[in-house]
């Protein structure tokens, strides 16, 4: 009887197996998955003035990064300048997906901005005055809440014109971008 029982087992054990290795076999490649895109949008405003490109997003593979969700001005737009030697630094990743004051959700890679007393929707440049280097960007929160700094800006922005990646501020300009009429 016992035989019986051990052959049993071994049908079974060999039956499973057998299914197992036909299921997986490793000779096949499995084909990679492709990751979704979503195609961008362009908003212009009323008078054509300035352009926003915005929720492009490509393959996230760490060799092809590559966003256009930038914020352009058009060239014959006037820019004021608001302030000249002031602090900016960026927001921490602990606030992406919050709401900010202005309603919208705030992601770190995009090009935005929190600044005391500026209008929601204002369009901003702001150039690092060290290296020259500028960004654009949207008014879209309140803050920062010190009285030492300026503007908070994502932490996109900031990176893009930063000199120093391990800083947490940089004296900027800020100009305003503002409509002809």
């Amino acid at each position: 009887m016992n035989t019986k029982i051990a052959i049993l087992l071994f049908s079974i054990i060999t039956s499973v197996f057998a299914f197992n290795v036909s299921v997986k076999n490793p000779q096949q490649k499995e084909k990679p998955q492709e990751k979704p895109k979503e195609k961008g949008t362009t908003v212009k405003d009323d008078k054509d003035k300035i352009k926003v490109v915005a929720d492009t997003l490509k393959s996230r593979s760490a060799v092809d990064f590559q966003e256009t969700d930038t914020l352009q001005i058009d060239p014959n737009s006037k820019l004021k300048i608001y302030k000249k030697n002031a602090h900016a630094s960026y927001y921490h990743n602990k606030f992406n997906g919050r709401r900010t004051a202005s309603g919208k959700r705030f992601d770190n890679n995009k090009y935005t901005a929190a600044h005391k007393k500026l209008p929601f929707g204002t369009i901003v440049k702001v150039t690092n005055e060290a290296n020259g280097k500028s960004v654009v960007v949207e008014i879209t929160d309140r803050g920062p809440f010190s009285k030492v700094r300026e503007i908070d800006l994502s932490r996109r922005a900031f990176m893009d014109i930063a000199s120093n990646k391990n800083s947490g501020s940089v004296i900027v300009k800020i100009e305003v971008v503002e409509e002809r009429k």
